[in-house]
């Protein structure tokens, strides 16, 4: 996005001059870069225009662990407004933030921040994404693949994810796990016990595996895996799928592609 119209965004959001909006633009981008950390403040930076780019990263690596109100604070006192207009003002860089940055990297951002930022991050067209109840991944992979049934879903969903957890390193199985609910971490920790190092499997190997772990032949296995595949896309965060397909070899495309 170029620079002129991050601030017309501001300006307009605010209904606030391009003189304010810069004032305004650079108080709320350092004060964010104070409350995340340095890798997260590089990789939103990127997305930004490079003159408002060192705003964001010029702050220590580590995040300091402030509130929603600080922070208003923090940038009325940078900007010389009262907090009400500082709190507008933010919101108003926060809808530009979300017109600027990809949709999986301003959720990274959203990781970082308490609950009291969620108007915010609303503002910049996103919600914090809720937990997972035990059911909700097994229901999908059921309304996916047209089961009334969720136990042979149960039964598909486990099977991938045990098998996934052989073929992905154990430092990723560990990412996902914070990501899954509860009942399905187990699936997980058992391929993991398989084998705490990521397996050489191609998409055939892998279709294999999930047959013989659900009792099923090789063309339904490998719909099923197709199907929690998609589930799994759907339910964890784009920056978190992406790391674990980029664990996959390119003869899995045709498994991530329904």
């Amino acid at each position: 996005m170029r620079y002129a119209t991050f601030m017309t965004i501001v300006e307009q959001a605010a209904g606030i001059t391009r003189e304010e909006a810069e004032r305004a633009v650079a108080a709320a981008l350092q004060t964010l870069g104070e409350r995340i950390s340095g890798g997260e403040a590089r990789d939103l930076a990127a997305f930004l225009p490079r003159e408002l780019r060192p705003l964001l990263t010029a702050a220590p690596e580590a995040a300091e662990s402030f509130d929603r109100d600080e922070f208003i604070r923090r940038v009325a006192a940078r900007e010389g407004v009262d907090r009400d207009s500082a709190a507008e003002h933010v919101r108003a860089v926060f809808v530009a933030l979300g017109a600027a940055a990809a949709p999986g990297e301003l959720r990274d951002m959203a990781a970082q921040l308490p609950r009291n930022f969620d108007d915010l991050l609303e503002a910049a067209g996103i919600g914090r994404r809720q937990a997972m109840t035990d059911d909700d991944l097994v229901l999908r992979v059921a309304e996916l693949a047209g089961w009334t049934d969720r136990e042979p879903a149960r039964r598909a969903t486990e099977a991938v994810l045990e098998t996934l957890a052989e073929r992905i390193s154990d430092g990723e199985v560990d990412d996902l796990m914070l990501e899954l609910p509860g009942n399905l971490r187990p699936a997980l920790a058992r391929g993991l016990r398989a084998s705490r190092a990521a397996q050489v499997m191609t998409a055939d190997e892998f279709v294999a595996s999930v047959a013989d772990r659900e009792g099923v032949d090789l063309e339904e296995a490998e719909q099923h895996v197709a199907i929690v595949f998609t589930a799994l896309r759907e339910a964890i965060s784009p920056k978190e799928f992406s790391d674990l397909v980029a664990q996959l070899s390119r003869d899995y495309a045709s498994l991530l592609a329904r």
